[in-house]
């Protein structure tokens, strides 16, 4: 049974607005909200499935109030996950919070989820920047569409399917259009490769260095890559 709304109409209006302005972060949750079908369900029941989902779906960890406390953070050791999280948080000013705030915001849910899905949802969203950390990708246009491609691969979520096409429509006219569609196929790539972040217990790896984090995910480095900043791409079609 589906626990969210599905509607298109909804999820196509967002996505007409996040590709006029993809930092317009609510419209992703909107789209999420509108279009992801039994994607929830699917990550519940594979979690039930191992060790330590089960242990998590046991647990019901809130890691925000973790990933909020940075003077920890940055006690950990230098080049440590947790370490590379703070740097990320801090170069694009944003924190954990921030982005359920935008969650709130972009909600169109009239009804609370049932847990275990509500935890699920929480979980994957409040993970998300630890997602890019761990990958590597930055906060720009291209390196969120390349880590949203890495989530497509493992949660077959359509929402996911949808705002990685508005990445790859917005890039296609930069410069660097070829290095964009190859950086965002390589996150696909990546995604299909790795472990399955929604079962990793990422508490337990805030102290490792990022390498030894990406050895026991089975995640490879990732490629170089120009960020491609929103700003750019409005200066690009303000000159067009």
């Amino acid at each position: 049974m589906m626990h969210l709304q599905f509607d298109p109409r909804r999820a196509f209006r967002a996505a007409r607005i996040l590709a006029k302005n993809p930092d317009d972060l609510p419209q992703v949750f909107t789209i999420i909200e509108s279009l992801s079908l039994d994607t929830l369900e699917r990550a519940a029941s594979r979690l039930r499935r191992s060790e330590t989902g089960r242990a998590l779906l046991a647990k019901k960890p809130d890691i925000v109030d973790v990933l909020a406390d940075r003077a920890a953070l940055a006690r950990l050791p230098k080049g440590s996950l947790g370490r590379a999280y703070l740097d990320f948080v801090e170069r694009e000013n944003i924190s954990a919070q921030g982005i359920r705030d935008a969650a709130a915001k972009g909600a169109t849910l009239t009804e609370a989820l049932p847990a275990p899905l509500d935890w699920v949802n929480a979980r994957m969203r409040d993970t998300h920047d630890l997602w890019h950390a761990a990958t590597g990708y930055h906060g720009d246009v291209l390196g969120e569409t390349a880590l949203l491609a890495f989530s497509l691969a493992q949660t077959k979520n359509p929402a996911i399917g949808l705002i990685v096409g508005i990445g790859l429509l917005l890039t296609s006219g930069s410069p660097d259009a070829q290095m964009a569609r190859a950086t965002i196929l390589d996150g696909f790539r990546r995604g299909r490769k790795a472990a399955w972040f929604p079962a990793v217990d990422w508490e337990s790896l805030l102290a490792l260095p990022v390498e030894e984090v990406r050895r026991r995910l089975n995640l490879e480095a990732p490629r170089d890559y120009r960020p491609i900043r929103s700003a750019e791409l409005k200066a690009q079609r303000a000159a067009a």
